[in-house]
């Protein structure tokens, strides 16, 4: 009998160098020994320190445990884990191909078994050494996975710029750089005054364009020999003096007035042909019969209904003329309408029609003006409202209804999804929301007679209705949100790759989106609106501008990001010519059968309305104007460079639409001021002005400007003077101390005269917070 090969019985745990110098190792890594003679590379025998014990207890328990763990599948790794978290490793290993814990778990019960009772304490030694090295594995894997933690965790390629404003307070800019090579980072969110914009708000491309022109403003902006901020001054007292006369008393109780029968008539038929065209609220047909009843001789009508009425008249006023001529009663019409709502009367109020006036308050305190908190807080609201009366489950799943109020059911969701995600978008906030939070299907393809029989058919895709463009929308919502998700959400990475994603996938929607509603237009019968095609547009590209911006910055150093300078720049030449078709650009094209009507219901939103709208067409011109001055920036040669025409219009075309804006009643005079700088500054850089010949220009525009539009507000001031519409408020004399009055921290602080601070025109991003919530 052949006889056993004879085995070393304790395994090699010395590191090589100790075992070499036969003197006794701590087992650490390294160990003390090598620290001590300053040796860099304490190794320790390959698979000997595992793999003997390993493989001794493996033979010893073959008979009990008939699994012992393959010897080629559990090395320990040699590797070293980086500063920031990388980890590089010698040599291959396996010891990921088995969980840790039984592995200990094992090891521990072999030890434990009475075959060699001579060899236990060794074997417990062996084991304990062994946990120890795995128990430290364990704890350089947590630290590496917690420091490569994606966004939001903060990392070492995140840092936080501060702009200083002694008007304009502090701006904390979030820049993050997450790819190679980049020498450009990429705005994440701004934070002024405490509030934190997400990437789709306005600020980060007025941030933009401001840069350099401010730089150069400002050693001059204070200068004695200017009248700049002293004129400056005196639009900004004007302005704060005109909102106030214009806000009635409040609380501002509900009456029964109204304007004659023929200008209520036509305030509602411009209500019904703009925003009930996209944003689907009302029941048509009862809404008329309603409205008819109250010219009758029948009893005082109910408070709900008036409030209704006079929010829709509200909201109508804004496209009724080009000068918004009702703009005074359209701020009492709200105020009214704030004051019913604020009554605490909670359970009496969850109905279909509450929740229509609440959708028609929203509206109405964006589109005139009226109202301090955003529509991103007061949609969210909305949301949460309509979710606890069940509207984010499908009338299908609930109780069985009639056919009218399951669709006025979804129309209600359909609008309350579309505000929420307009204002996420505008506002930079979070959607906080997701296509698994609610199973209500899209509105079905009726007009609004259809509804009130019982057995109404909806009508095929290919019949135009009053809800299809509100379903040709629904559509696209769920990828709109995804682009608003990968902007503002906190969790997103904001990675190139998932931005030329979305837009592949946006584009295809939109074409089909064209192509269905173009399809619609030849047949006939009703067919889509001038103004529905438009704002469709209008829309649209807003969220594919959007989805770009981010990446517009990096783009004028980075040829890396040149798809999203193209595609950024062509999508704001689109949507300002959606919203200013009297611009040059369109002079050459025939608008068909565009009534008069038609062609100015989106420019006066645009022109005389705040909120989306108007911030969209603002920072389409402002996307145009950082193109133009990259372009003249980017030129080497000696012949002058050659700016495309379609661009400078939008430039001229910016200063006369802010005058326009002025005219129609907007007391606010900053984005005529920042057109006619920014105008200016491409102009000096077309003719070659040397930079010390720059403020010159730059200043002599803003006097302009501001000499404009402060008689245009004196003007506008007399005006609100002789309407009378002061009710209780204290008049304020242009005479009277800013200290006098209230809120007036936006404007001045303790350092206004401080010509040590920087950037004193940053108080233009100032976004107020007062009655008239504007782009500027």
């Amino acid at each position: 009998m052949a006889e056993p090969e004879r085995r070393r019985r304790r395994p090699t745990v010395s590191c090589v160098l100790c075992r070499r110098r036969k003197i006794r190792c701590n087992r650490e890594s390294p160990c003390s020994n090598c620290i001590r003679s300053k040796n860099e590379n304490c190794v320790y025998p390959e698979n000997q320190a595992l793999q003997s014990p390993r493989h001794h207890i493996g033979r010893t328990q073959a008979a009990a445990r008939g699994s012992a763990v393959p010897s080629h599948q559990f090395r320990e790794p040699i590797s070293t884990i980086s500063g920031d978290g990388a980890s590089s490793t010698s040599r291959e290993s396996t010891i990921a191909s088995y969980p840790l814990s039984s592995t200990v778990t094992s090891l521990t019960s072999a030890s434990t078994s009475p075959s060699h009772p001579s060899s236990t304490r060794s074997e417990d030694t062996d084991v304990e050494s062994i946990k120890d090295k795995i128990r430290r594995l364990e704890e350089q894997l947590s630290k590496a996975t917690a420091r490569s933690t994606p966004f939001p965790a903060t990392s070492s390629s995140t840092n936080i710029e501060t702009k200083t404003s002694s008007l304009g307070g502090e701006f904390h800019i979030e820049f993050e750089s997450r790819f190679f090579g980049q020498v450009q980072s990429i705005p994440r969110s701004t934070a002024h005054k405490a509030r934190l914009f997400g990437q789709s708000h306005w600020i980060n491309m007025a941030i933009l364009v401001s840069e350099g022109i401010f730089e150069i403003l400002e050693p001059h902006i204070k200068d004695d020999t200017s009248k700049t901020f002293t004129t400056l001054y005196r639009c900004k007292y004007l302005s704060k003096t005109i909102k106030t006369r214009r806000a009635p008393p409040w609380p501002c109780p509900p009456t029964a007035d109204l304007p004659p029968k023929t200008i209520t008539d036509e305030l509602i038929d411009c209500y019904l042909r703009t925003i009930e065209r996209v944003y689907r609220i009302l029941h048509v047909p009862t809404f008329r019969k309603d409205y008819e009843a109250l010219w009758l001789a029948s009893p005082e009508p109910g408070s709900a209904f008036l409030v209704q009425l006079k929010l829709v008249l509200a909201i109508g006023a804004v496209t009724y003329d080009d000068q918004f001529s009702l703009r005074t009663s359209a701020i009492r019409w709200v105020y009214e309408a704030q004051t019913w709502c604020s009554k605490p009367k909670f359970k009496s109020r969850l109905s279909i029609q509450s929740l229509q006036t609440k959708i028609l308050l929203l509206l109405a305190e964006e589109i005139v003006g009226v109202g301090a908190d955003p529509i991103w807080t007061s949609s969210g609201a909305l949301l949460r409202t309509a979710v606890f009366m069940g509207l984010h489950r499908d009338p299908a799943r609930l109780a069985k209804r009639t056919n009218f109020a399951a669709e006025m059911h979804r129309r209600l969701w359909n609008t309350i999804l579309e505000l929420n995600l307009q204002s996420s978008l505008t506002l930079g906030g979070p959607p906080f929301l997701s296509a698994s939070d609610f199973d209500t299907e899209p509105p079905g393809n009726f007009d609004d007679d259809q509804l009130l029989t019982g057995d109404a058919i909806p009508k095929s895709d290919g019949n135009f209705t009053q809800t299809s463009v509100a379903i040709a929308l629904r559509k696209t919502f769920p990828l709109r949100l995804a682009v608003t998700k990968l902007l503002n959400d906190l969790g997103s990475d904001g990675t190139y790759e998932a931005t030329i994603r979305l837009d592949g996938e946006l584009r295809a929607a939109y074409k089909t989106l064209c192509q269905h509603l173009q399809r619609c237009r030849l047949n006939s019968g009703l067919s889509p609106s001038i103004l529905e095609l438009r704002v469709v547009d209008f829309v649209m590209h807003r969220y594919l501008s959007a989805l770009h911006v981010p990446f517009f910055g990096p783009s004028l150093h980075e040829t890396v990001f040149a798809f999203s300078r193209k595609v950024v720049v062509e999508s704001a030449l689109k949507i300002w010519c959606a919203a200013y078709p009297t611009s040059p650009i369109l002079s050459a094209q025939s608008h068909g059968n565009i009534t008069s009507s038609n062609a100015d219901d989106l420019t006066r939103l645009v022109t005389c309305g705040s909120g989306f709208y108007r911030t969209v067409a603002m920072e389409a011109t402002l996307l145009i104007a950082v193109e133009l001055r990259a372009q003249l920036e980017e030129n080497e040669s000696l012949s002058p460079v050659i700016l495309r025409s379609d661009l400078l219009s939008v430039m001229e075309d910016a200063k006369t639409w802010g005058l326009q804006c002025i005219e129609a009643g907007q007391s606010n005079i900053k984005g005529h001021l920042l057109s006619s700088i920014v105008a200016a500054h491409i102009d000096g850089l077309m003719q070659g002005i040397e930079r010390d010949q720059l403020p010159a220009v730059l200043i002599k525009a803003a006097e302009d400007s501001l000499d404009k539009t402060l008689s245009m507000l004196e003007a506008m001031l007399a005006q609100v003077q002789d309407d009378g519409n002061v009710g209780d408020l204290h008049q304020m004399s242009l005479n009277t101390s800013p200290e006098a009055t209230e809120n007036w921290g936006f404007l001045m602080s303790d350092a206004l005269f401080n010509s040590s601070s920087a950037e004193p025109m940053l108080w233009m991003f100032n976004h107020e917070t007062t009655q008239d919530p504007s782009f500027w």
